[in-house]
């Protein structure tokens, strides 16, 4: 089969080889083979490549950690998912290459709301902002929610999960392209973050008192600048670290505000609450077969550009999600 590997380190554009006699993967006990229609990329591809990430696969190894398939062969011990069936979700083999291995633990089905390149879009960031914002911030209605990089794969989740929530979202973003983006989603203000001071924005518009949750996916100075603009008993939730900056906090300025600072390592349901997850598809599925939670796919690249796909990711060139389209 076709595969994109990394045989050395570095930046995607220089170390993904696309070999064509890749070895075809047999599902193993409690797994499945699919058919990889499509996978959005994401920032932990990147670090992969460098070797920044905290999972190191050994070289060489095939990228892409989310993806939308069909199932084409199953374990004998696997009853469910079934050959036919489209499914999404994490591979435990890389998921740019024409055939992927899934556990059946991880293959969930797809909402039939959702075509195959917004399916590969759902897993990670939807997953992500239910967990940050309903078991980690217990995100109420009615409340101030702000989520920087609003336009992004995660931020632009966050907004959806957040109006859906029936919270009062402020969105930011940087430039006047991706603050539009951020109010098609649906924020109910924006905050271009290049033309305006988000803290004095975020004060005006809640008459001082600041946003009840704050959803950071960012890190950096976009930290320490938030914990000025955070409500009493607000929650400044930690999602990652983009601006590759992972920054300190003052717990003094936490105890004096008080406020909470909320870690979110959504990878950690797998090993202590699996059910968990599998409950979140659920309420996520019907959030997406209504309507309401539909990723924002912003370029479909054919599958001999990935690398350029994941180049742009890194660079901060995009909006919303990149995904390659793999059987095109």
């Amino acid at each position: 089969m076709k595969a994109w590997q990394v045989p050395t380190l570095g930046e995607p554009v220089d170390v993904m080889r696309l070999v064509s006699d890749a070895v075809d993967p047999a599902p193993g006990p409690g797994q499945v083979l699919v058919k990889v229609h499509a996978v959005a990329l994401n920032f932990p591809d990147v670090l992969m490549c460098r070797g920044l990430y905290q999972v190191r696969p050994p070289l060489p190894f095939t990228p892409g950690v989310e993806l939308c398939g069909t199932v084409v062969a199953v374990a004998s011990d696997v009853t469910s998912p079934v050959i036919g069936e489209r499914v999404l979700g994490s591979p435990a083999s890389g998921g740019l290459a024409e055939f992927a291995l899934m556990d059946v633990t991880e293959a969930l089905p797809a909402p039939a709301a959702l075509d195959n390149a917004q399916a590969a879009s759902f897993h990670i960031a939807y997953q992500t902002g239910w967990f940050g914002l309903h078991r980690r911030a217990a995100l109420k209605a009615g409340e101030t929610l702000l989520v920087h990089a609003a336009a992004g794969g995660v931020g632009s989740a966050a907004v959806q999960l957040g109006k859906a929530a029936g919270a009062r979202v402020i969105g930011v973003a940087g430039g006047p392209a991706k603050a539009s983006v951020a109010a098609d989603l649906g924020a109910d203000i924006v905050i271009d973050r290049k033309a305006s001071d988000f803290v004095d924005a975020v004060k005006d518009a809640t008459g001082g008192r600041g946003a009840d949750v704050i959803y950071d996916p960012v890190g950096g100075d976009t930290f320490a600048r938030s914990t000025k603009c955070i409500a009493f008993e607000g929650r400044l939730l930690v999602i990652g670290f983009a601006s590759g900056d992972i920054p300190s906090a003052v717990v003094s300025h936490a105890l004096i505000k008080n406020y909470s600072i909320v870690g979110l390592h959504w990878g950690l349901y797998k090993r202590y609450d699996p059910k968990s997850i599998v409950e979140a598809h659920a309420a996520l599925s019907g959030l997406a077969n209504e309507g309401v939670a539909a990723p924002l796919v912003s370029e479909i690249v054919p599958f001999a550009d990935a690398p350029v796909g994941l180049a742009k990711l890194a660079a901060g060139e995009t909006t919303g999600r990149v995904v390659v389209a793999v059987d095109a």
